[in-house]
């Protein structure tokens, strides 16, 4: 019963995807316009997405640091939940930890949360703490990048083979869930690195997303009265 109810959830948030998705792309454009989009740090930004990207076309995969960071993840996660992490295990043909508990953001925290772009973060935020400014910010950036092609490229070869977190809440609703737990990061981390405020942002989130809803009633309503006239005329 509990899957099927996550099913339904997972189809009732399909919407939500094309609305997020739209209002990404909004706030890019509301980015864009306020600070230009080409200063350094927005092009070492790009530039470490293209130099993962490129990297992971021509050279061989780093699977055991990927496991590495997904099973630190997922222990990481569990301690937030209180759960006691053990036995990390890391392997290329795949990894493990035992957890004394798990929930749904434990099991599928490795799929939304970039370990590695969280590592690069923390320790610019403790550089920060000790050099004012912060030296170096388009190094930084091009970090942040590089590490977030690295959680996204993995995640998407990861979710095309059988996975035992993403079957244990459903393929549908997991999918979903992270889908949007991942744009939405990037929408933060924007409202937070550039002149986009957080009221912009919530407007064109609920706003994009009340559209794709009011979009999907009004399609439904259009199927309802065809099929109404069709019956009608038999």
């Amino acid at each position: 019963m509990a899957g099927f109810l996550r099913l339904l959830l997972g189809m009732a948030l399909l919407p939500a995807c094309w609305g997020v998705s739209r209002a990404f792309f909004d706030a890019i454009i509301v980015a864009a316009g306020a600070t230009g989009w080409m200063s350094a740090e927005a092009l070492s930004l790009l530039g470490g997405i293209l130099a993962f990207s490129l990297a992971w076309l021509a050279l061989s995969h780093p699977v055991r640091l990927y496991v590495l960071g997904h099973e630190l993840t997922h222990a990481m996660w569990g301690l937030l939940f209180g759960a006691r992490p053990s036995d990390v295990r890391v392997s290329a043909s795949g990894g493990s930890v035992r957890l004394s508990k798990s929930n749904l953001l434990i099991t599928l925290a490795p799929y939304f949360f970039p370990f590695y772009t969280f590592v690069v973060i923390v320790v610019a935020l403790i550089t920060y703490a000790f050099i004012r400014p912060l030296p170096c910010l388009p190094l930084w950036m091009f970090l942040v990048g590089f590490t977030w092609a690295f959680h996204a490229l993995f995640t998407l070869e990861t979710l095309t083979q059988r996975q035992p977190d993403v079957k244990l809440y459903g393929r549908i609703f997991s999918w979903v869930f992270i889908f949007l737990v991942n744009i939405l990061i990037i929408l933060v981390w924007l409202a937070t690195m550039t002149p986009l405020a957080f009221a912009d942002l919530w407007h064109l989130l609920l706003q994009r997303t009340c559209d794709a809803y009011v979009g999907v009633g009004w399609f439904a309503w259009q199927a309802v009265v065809w099929l109404k006239g069709r019956f009608a005329s038999h």
